[in-house]
């Protein structure tokens, strides 16, 4: 993928600072397998289950959901994305020339916090992949004390590959996509020829607000890799195709989203208990025959480890730029732990696992939003991001702006999450304004937040960059080693 680590699969040493145009060797194509092991998740059959289930949606409106969603999501992943061809950096890096490098905090460590759910929802399910597969092959049955265990150990897993970096993360998903694309054409395949599929297309059809409702349920989960484009788009040299940038974010996730939830949506009509299971994978022993459903939860479970991968590759980023001052490989281990933690409270107190995976995917989905809409504001004037700027932190920083502040980004960023917030409801926290109207009504307190804290960046003043020194001043310096 780069330069910077002379083998594949080599640990990467480089943190938040911008990656010199020598660097920037990496191609967009390389990013395709990128977004399908971002996707490779059990979690989208249960998801598509509980559009036939909760949203009561029949096939034709189950497909434009699983078509719409990942063109939403991960279209605004492309769009991010290229800033990181921009400026070279990861996202959280490149934020600070947003909100100035005290205001940078402020986002940063919401987004960083809501990647401690994520990942753990991850986690979980990765350990009760292996649980399954224990089960199928052993029948050992779980308990508390195996629980944990298979917790510990796919943390552990997580843990090694994040840390070593974006060469063994990328090798892994081109590997987990070939895979993944065999094992489900077999899933398909048996599908096809098992399924009633009189029962499937006999089933009535859903209402609209109910097809936006899922349209916006999936993406949700797509929104969280926002803030992360960057951080695997920075390898690329600055005259990569924007286009081809999407393309790949959009087409990976899609080719992964739309055959899962399909899958969901027709498993639930046979097997309608999916969609509320309190275990999100055991139910595949059940609905496949053994030779299907071994290989393929082995699949998942290698899906499961990207995915969390890939989340605490960049949560590192983000602790960095919270003024962590450790390695990123050693930042990483922050998040592992948390996850290890918060995982072990969900796998043993929580009763509905769907049920609070997607109460917490919709407050998850407008703690992202908030700062999605400011930074892709931002990116229609800036085209260019100072390298040495984002990495000094003192007040001689050209982002430092008002007392390291930029008001008007803050401001925006405040007002969208807050307004976004009173739009949403779920089983833990409904809004004030989130019945008797449309948002509300749609599940769209994301798109909501998106677009006030967008607008109202457009709107407001901007601050001058502070003047820094000349380029003849600072010819033959070293670059500052901020956080």
């Amino acid at each position: 993928m780069s330069k910077s680590a002379e083998t594949e699969g080599a640990l990467e040493t480089r943190g938040i600072e911008q990656v010199p145009d020598h660097e920037r060797t990496a191609r967009p194509r390389q990013l395709f397998p990128t977004w399908v092991g971002a996707n490779i998740s059990v979690l989208l059959l249960t998801m598509g289950a509980s559009l036939v289930v909760a949203y009561h949606l029949n096939f034709w409106q189950a497909l434009i959901v699983a078509v719409a969603a990942p063109i939403v999501s991960y279209g605004l992943v492309g769009l991010i994305g290229i800033a990181g061809k921009r400026g070279g950096a990861p996202g959280m890096a490149l934020s600070r020339a947003v909100f100035g490098q005290r205001g940078n905090l402020l986002p940063g460590s919401l987004i960083w916090v809501a990647r401690w759910g994520w990942e753990t929802i991850n986690a979980v399910t990765g350990a009760y992949a292996m649980l399954t597969i224990l089960d199928i092959l052993f029948g050992i049955k779980a308990n508390n004390v195996l629980d944990m265990v298979m917790l510990l150990a796919f943390v552990v897993a997580t843990f090694a590959i994040s840390g070593l970096g974006i060469n063994a993360v990328q090798k892994c998903n081109k590997y987990a996509t070939y895979f993944f694309g065999v094992f489900s054409v077999l899933v398909l395949g048996y599908l096809v020829v098992d399924t009633d599929w009189s029962k499937v297309m006999d089933h009535s059809a859903g209402s609209t607000a109910s097809v936006i409702t899922g349209v916006g349920m999936i993406a949700a989960g797509g929104v969280s890799w926002i803030p992360s484009a960057p951080d695997f788009t920075r390898y690329l040299p600055r005259t990569a195709s924007s286009k081809a940038i999407v393309g790949t974010a959009v087409g990976g996730a899609g080719v992964v989203v739309l055959p899962m939830v399909l899958m969901g949506a027709v498993m639930a009509v046979s097997t309608p208990d999916l969609a509320s299971a309190s275990d999100p994978v055991s139910f595949l022993g059940e609905i496949l025959p053994t030779w299907i459903a071994v290989p393929y939860l082995f699949i998942a479970l290698i899906g499961m480890l990207l995915i969390n991968s890939m989340s605490m590759y960049s949560a590192g980023f983000t602790a960095q730029t919270l003024g962590i001052k450790v390695p990123r490989h050693w930042a990483v281990s922050v998040n592992a732990v948390i996850s290890l933690v918060f995982g072990g409270v969900l796998m043993l107190v929580a009763t509905s696992f769907m049920g609070s995976f997607i109460a917490f995917l919709s407050l998850l989905a407008v703690a992202f939003s908030a700062w999605v809409g400011v930074f892709g504001a931002d990116m229609l004037r800036r085209t260019e991001y100072d390298g040495r700027a984002m990495a000094d932190t003192t007040r001689t920083s050209a982002y430092w702006y008002k007392g390291g502040f930029s008001p008007a980004a803050v401001a925006a960023w405040a007002v969208g999450l807050v307004s976004g917030l009173m739009f949403t409801t779920s089983d833990w926290f409904t809004g004030p304004l989130a019945t008797n109207n449309v948002i509300g009504e749609y599940g769209l307190g994301w798109v909501a937040t998106i677009v006030i804290s967008g607008v109202l960046y457009v709107v407001l003043p901007k601050p001058a960059p502070v003047t820094g020194p000349t380029a003849e001043e600072i010819a033959g310096q070293p670059a500052p080693t901020g956080a």
